[in-house]
């Protein structure tokens, strides 16, 4: 029986896309190998949002191909899509698959076994694309990723996403509620919704559709504990999906509001919907009609023309706003994009320098945060078990750690909160 290795880089997506792709080799008989070295395949799963991931995924490609000479070699996702060129240069792939076609990807293995000598290069313009791809899926994992739908519209400025996925492509709602119905049965206690643009979910379809109605169709189908939402644009988050967020319980109280700068000049330059007044607005109604709620964002430092003054104001916004959580990202050029373009580029030092400053402030946040509930009583499921301690996550997103005394992996346990500790907190699980 041939066996399959799977590496992935990037986001929660790809993770779907990944668990999803492991599911079509198990129905063709294939079997997951431990190791790199000891599989017939390996597949690896791409990102190319900074140029850092595309560096991380030729690194990854590389070792992969060093550490196993003899097996399959397959590249699939981000970077294969935007330099698939580039990867065909490497010694030692085989298949090359982009962001499309990836349900037929035992098939492409199967053909290159039979023909070494020659690479199979599936990669097509995105803009074709105008389906959704259906792939099977069984998460490995104690929360359940559900992906609703893929590509966007936006085209920001600095991002090349659109132009690797395509366009809006959203789930039907009858597909979800089979995939619901499985998770169920297989007893999955949480549930995060994911895809590029999940806010835009329904605007490709001619029925009157929106992300609220995916919503509700995996509470009704699913009936799970939780339901998690993956990251929203701020633009998009209605009265709708408020009011469902504070009436219904299963719904964590937790959302990831994407900022990326706190200046309203550079918001215009790099093409975003909404003014710093548009979101601090939002998060303040957040925090007032949802109780608890944990507010994550994403920032940008070092977009081209950010002076010292601009960054200072996105230094203030992000000090006056509640957010438990701010993921930061030196800009990155990305060829294709219009930034890329522009002109007064930031020096790398100072993007670092600014980073730096801006991580120290989501430090302080998420320590805050995470203080407030110490002395408190949480719920968890149980999510990993390593070295002796056993890890999961509260409705609002922050990390508990316990001490493993048997707990089975999706088990609901009540904690009493301590102390910080590591990413999060520290409890002991009560009787």
């Amino acid at each position: 029986m041939r066996q399959v290795f799977f590496q992935t880089l990037g986001c929660k997506v790809n993770q779907y896309e990944t668990e999803a792709m492991s599911k079509l080799f198990e129905a063709a008989g294939y079997e997951l190998a431990a190791a790199v070295s000891t599989a017939d395949v390996v597949v690896v799963n791409t990102c190319t949002v900074t140029a850092v991931s595309s560096q991380k995924s030729r690194q990854m490609i590389r070792r992969a191909a060093g550490a196993n000479k003899n097996c399959v070699l397959v590249v699939v996702g981000c970077y294969a899509q935007s330099e698939p060129d580039e990867i065909a240069k490497i010694d030692g792939v085989d298949v090359i698959i982009g962001t499309k076609d990836r349900t037929r990807i035992v098939e492409f293995v199967e053909t290159a076994f039979v023909n070494r000598d020659e690479k199979i290069f599936q990669v097509g313009n995105v803009e074709d694309i105008r389906d959704f791809e259906e792939l099977p899926h069984a998460p490995h994992r104690t929360r359940a990723f559900l992906k609703i739908e893929d590509g966007c519209n936006n085209f920001c400025a600095y991002c090349i996403i659109p132009h690797v996925r395509g366009r809006v492509r959203s789930r039907r709602l009858e597909s979800i509620r089979a995939e619901c119905l499985a998770l169920k049965s297989a007893g999955y206690k949480e549930i995060v919704l994911t895809g590029i643009h999940i806010g835009a979910y329904g605007r490709d379809f001619r029925e009157k559709i929106s992300l609220v109605d995916a919503v509700k169709t995996v509470l009704d189908a699913a009936n799970p504990l939780r339901l998690r939402l993956g990251s929203i644009e701020s633009a998009e988050m209605t009265d709708e999906l408020i009011d469902l967020l504070k009436s219904d319980a299963r719904i964590c109280n937790h959302v990831h509001l994407p900022l990326q700068s706190g200046s309203d000049e550079i918001l215009r330059a790099m093409r975003r919907p909404y003014t710093t007044k548009n979101f601090s607005e939002l998060t303040a109604r957040l925090v007032d009609e949802v109780p608890n709620i944990s507010i994550g964002t994403d920032l940008i430092v070092g977009f081209p023309g950010e002076s010292n003054a601009h960054f200072a104001e996105t230094l203030q916004f992000i000090r006056e706003q509640p957010f438990s959580k701010i993921h930061v990202f030196p800009y990155s050029a990305r060829a294709g994009t219009v930034a890329a373009s522009m002109p007064n580029q930031i020096p790398p030092q100072i993007k670092k320098v600014r980073a730096g400053q801006a991580l120290e402030i989501s430090r302080l946040k998420a320590q805050n945060f995470s203080e407030r509930l110490i002395g408190q009583t949480v719920e968890i499921i149980a999510e990993t078990s390593a070295g002796g301690l056993v890890d999961g996550l509260t409705k609002n997103y922050v990390r508990v750690y316990v001490p493993d005394k048997n707990i089975p992996l999706g088990e609901v346990v009540q904690v009493k909160v301590e102390q910080l500790y590591l990413d999060g907190v520290w409890g002991d699980c009560l009787d």
